[in-house]
């Protein structure tokens, strides 16, 4: 008998954030995430380091999922972004870098852990409350009578993710096509309780990205189609064709030995007894005037030959992903059994064709009341697909947030340094009440406050990933880049055009300061100004619900772990 271990006691780790190795932890996560941020972030290639698939990326998405930590601080970090982007599916790297920076600049105070959670909630509450109020300058509304703005936001998100690998003309086409697809989702009669439809997304790799294209209900792949041939669909009395949709499997296969057990009499064959079962289904179907049947997984030959004797067409293998979709856009009820079919499942369509693209042939279901669309989405490799699938179904989110909340935040980094400029103005104009309220000194209040402003800052920062100066000014409170190559000295007027986000030129007299080795240094004697223009061609903006989630999201994870005392391993 093999002698047993003996067991370990836990693990006590005080004052975690102190230790050496957790601090580089947290430096070394923050600087590969602050390297893959914004339109110039540079590529990370992620794989399990035993071979298998490479992930060449910069999206938060792709990167938590496949980034392994082990220190339980970086554990929670990761975690708290990974449940903020299935949620939001936005601003992850934004919300990682501000929470890494969170930290860095808040544990250095002298401040304990208490009093520093106290004020940063404070600063946190008065952040939202600017972002929610009229008086917000670095926000704009939304309207969809108007495309401008939404154009806007897409163009933006696809723009922040290089390893697309797209050039304007593909981006600007892009944009367009995703903004296409997301109105067919939009239903036409809004009701109480109106439900968004499905924008599926239909691969095509190798082929241009400007081959791409939209189009209305649901393309089913089908290798087997003979495209010389005419399409014969029967249609009912209405001239509508009437859909039968299956999530069973019609292939006649025999039920599983492990479900239990079945008596057999003699000279009985089951596999006969299931395939006239079957065509008691297709008989029906036929009677039923059906003119189109598709199933989830495989229908027995037998009865395809059937039903296209009597011209319905028969579509299986359709996935486990399209049944809700198609039920959606046909008003069809998925039907779970051959030996119970009521009339009351079927639901119908306004058309069928084929469709062909690249090497692929497709059946196309074609609705009466289009919720329901296909994006044949277009890359030229595996790896550009991959990314450019993901920053769409991104761009599809962040619409459906902004149709909840018509509200978009300015980009490029200048939301970021409007909100230091105002917090710092703010902080420094507080009654003595309110530090009361807290049960904090003022001198307290404003390191914090100082803390978290450089922290937003340090954000805006990240964006820029070529040595040049990174300016804001006194007016607006916006965000600058000036190109690398320049020394500090130069006159910044000649040197910059725009701001990150695109909304405010070089008027002048805009007194700008540099960020970067500067941060906290005094910057608007006032309240940061509103823009004059809220809306211009080709701005950067970012969705206001993902962004608002993510500042807070980062700020109570930093607190979270500014107010670890122990960490408990277990080592058995």
């Amino acid at each position: 008998m093999s002698r047993l271990e003996a067991k370990k006691p836990p693990l006590f780790i005080s004052e975690p954030l102190t230790k050496d190795t957790v601090s580089q932890s947290l430096s070394l996560l923050s600087g590969l995430l602050k390297s893959c941020y914004g339109p110039a972030g540079r590529l990370k290639q992620l794989h399990n380091g035993v071979g298998g698939y490479v992930c060449t990326t910069s999206q938060s998405s792709a990167i938590f999922s496949r980034l392994s930590v082990s220190h339980p601080i970086l554990r929670v970090l990761t975690a708290s972004v990974q449940n903020h982007v299935s949620r939001f599916s936005d601003c992850g790297l934004f919300t990682a870098i501000l929470c890494c920076s969170l930290i860095e600049n808040l544990k250095s105070l002298n401040i304990a852990p208490f009093m520093l959670v106290k004020i940063s909630k404070h600063l946190l509450s008065l952040c939202m409350d600017y972002l929610k109020s009229e008086a917000c300058g670095c926000r704009v509304s939304v309207d969809f009578s108007s495309l401008e703005t939404l154009l806007c936001l897409v163009r933006s998100i696809l723009t922040s993710k290089p390893a697309c690998m797209l050039n304007k003309p593909e981006v600007d086409h892009l944009t367009t096509l995703i903004l296409k697809a997301f109105m067919f989702t939009v239903p036409c009669h809004v009701e109480t309780n109106a439900v968004l439809g499905k924008c599926i997304i239909v691969p095509v790799k190798g082929r241009r990205v400007v081959d791409s294209t939209v189009l209305p209900g649901v393309l089913i792949e089908t290798p087997e189609i003979q495209l010389a041939k005419p399409l014969t669909v029967k249609r009912s009395c209405s001239n509508m064709i009437k859909i039968a949709l299956f999530c069973v499997s019609m292939s006649g296969d025999l039920f599983n030995p492990k479900e239990g057990t079945m008596t057999v009499h003699h000279g009985i064959s089951l596999e006969m007894s299931e395939l006239n079962q079957l065509l008691n289904v297709g008989e029906q179907l036929v009677s039923d005037e059906v003119g189109l049947v598709v199933c989830q997984k495989v229908i027995h030959p037998s009865l395809k030959q059937y039903l296209k004797e009597n011209h319905i067409i028969a579509v299986d293998r359709a996935g486990l992903s399209l049944m809700e979709p198609l039920s959606q856009m046909t008003g069809s009820k998925p039907i779970a059994s051959i030996h119970l079919l009521s009339p009351s499942c079927y639901g119908n369509l306004k058309d069928v064709r084929i469709e062909s693209f690249a090497s692929k042939h497709f059946v196309h279901l074609i609705p009466n009341d289009t919720t329901v669309c296909s994006l044949i989405l277009c890359n030229r490799n595996e790896t550009a697909w991959d990314e450019l699938k993901r920053a769409c179904e991104t761009a599809e989110h962040v619409l459906q947030l902004t149709i909840k909340e018509p509200l978009a935040l300015l980009g490029g980094g200048c939301t970021e340094t409007h909100l230091a400029s105002y917090i710092r103005h703010k902080s420094s104009s507080l009654s003595t009440s309110s530090f009361k309220d807290i049960d904090c000194s003022q001198t307290q209040y404003q390191l914090v406050a100082d803390g978290f402003c450089r922290s937003l800052e340090s954000v805006a920062c990240s964006l820029n990933h070529d040595d040049g100066e990174i300016l804001t000014d006194v007016v607006y409170g916006h965000c600058w880049f000036v190109p690398s190559g320049f020394p500090s000295v130069s006159d910044w007027s000649d040197l910059v055009s725009k701001c990150g986000c695109g909304i405010n030129g070089n008027t002048g007299n805009l007194n700008w300061r540099c960020l970067q080795g500067q941060f906290g240094s005094p910057t608007t004697q006032g309240c940061p100004k509103e823009p004059s223009v809220k809306v211009a061609d080709f701005l950067t903006l970012d969705c206001f619900a993902a962004k608002c989630s993510g500042l807070q999201v980062a700020l109570e994870t930093a607190n979270l772990i500014l107010d670890l005392s122990y960490v408990i391993e277990d080592q058995n």
